[in-house]
């Protein structure tokens, strides 16, 4: 009886002797990475695959471009590692890698933000975000190494009377290290200006939606440019517009308040005594504004003052004494 129970407690020690080694080797088999970011020039065994060993830091690929991420086929990691005596190892039914190489973005806006800088102090063109610039090549995003400090720097820049800037920028690329980049373009001072947004005839009251404000070189703006909705909204045109046309302040007007050839009252002032007969404004105008109008009893032409919708005002001696002369009864 002893015997056998000796017997029994011997074999489950080998079986969990067995079943901990089989553990063990499991835990520790080189598996396949489904993805993974390397810093520097080249992928090691140990970016790829998981217990490499000793393995680990041989290089077998050649890294992607910084910033950029690439695909290695599973099947060739693989090869490429059992070749260095690392075999079986588990894929984990992946088909590839995703291999990711750091690196610190330099943006194209952080370029452009420092050649405008550097023209508004060494040209004296005044606030940068008046400055517009166009590059002659598309500007990119400019990767260098993740431990690169520092922003771009203009070492250099010239520009000629019509604009166009040449400049060489410092940028960092690394371990206390600087490339140059080149960049060439177009520069002009610009102003915030009013300009129509559809086409719109004279006399069309303007409404919000019918502005836009835009950046226009400075040399075309000239001192009547408008800058301010509150300027324009309610007015009038003097004048027919086309879309993308700048608004000047002389092309504005109020709004008429009184059309040409609407029939109006007109308004006499005799002292102590206001009198009012029918009559036809021979020209339209605002609220304020000295229009000719037709006395319809008497056949005259006179000035009177807008002082409302559909009301003029005869206001001058001259006209009071035309006008009591016309009125009726006192011909």
């Amino acid at each position: 009886m002893i015997r056998a129970s000796i017997a029994a407690f011997a074999t489950l020690l080998a079986f969990s002797a067995s079943a901990q080694q089989a553990d063990t080797t499991e835990e520790f088999r080189p598996v396949l990475k489904a993805q993974a970011t390397v810093h520097g020039p080249t992928v090691l065994v140990g970016d790829l695959v998981e217990n490499a060993g000793a393995l680990a830091k041989v290089a077998i690929f050649r890294a992607p471009d910084l910033g950029f991420t690439g695909t290695v086929p599973a099947q060739a990691v693989a090869e490429a590692v059992r070749n260095r005596a690392l075999a079986d190892i588990d894929t984990a039914g992946l088909t590839e890698v995703s291999v990711t190489r750091a690196a610190r973005a330099i943006h194209a806006k952080d370029i452009s933000d420092a050649i405008v800088r550097a023209l508004a102090v060494q040209f004296n063109f005044g606030n940068p975000n008046d400055i517009t610039i166009t590059f002659d090549r598309d500007l990119q995003t400019v990767y260098v190494e993740p431990n690169a400090i520092g922003q771009p720097r203009v070492a250099h820049i010239g520009l000629d009377r019509g604009g166009r800037f040449d400049a060489s920028l410092e940028m960092p690329t690394g371990n206390g290290k600087h490339g140059l980049l080149r960049i060439a373009g177009r520069a002009q001072v610009t102003a915030e200006v009013l300009t129509i947004a559809r086409t719109l005839e004279r006399g069309a009251v303007i409404k919000d939606s019918d502005v836009v404000l835009e950046r226009r070189p400075r040399a075309e703006v000239g001192r009547e440019a408008l800058t301010d909705r509150s300027q324009v909204v309610g007015l009038s045109l003097r004048v027919p517009k086309q879309a993308g046309n700048m608004l000047r302040a002389a092309e504005l007007a109020r709004p008429d308040t009184i059309a040409r050839n609407e029939v109006v009252m007109l308004i006499y002032e005799v002292p102590g005594v206001t009198l009012s007969v029918r009559g036809k404004a021979m020209e339209g105008g605002a609220e304020g504004d000295v229009i000719s109008v037709l006395n319809e009893q008497s056949k005259r032409t006179l000035q009177g003052v807008i002082a409302g919708p559909g009301r003029v005002v005869i206001t001058t001696q001259g006209n009071r004494i035309v006008a009591n002369a016309a009125l009726p009864g006192q011909n």
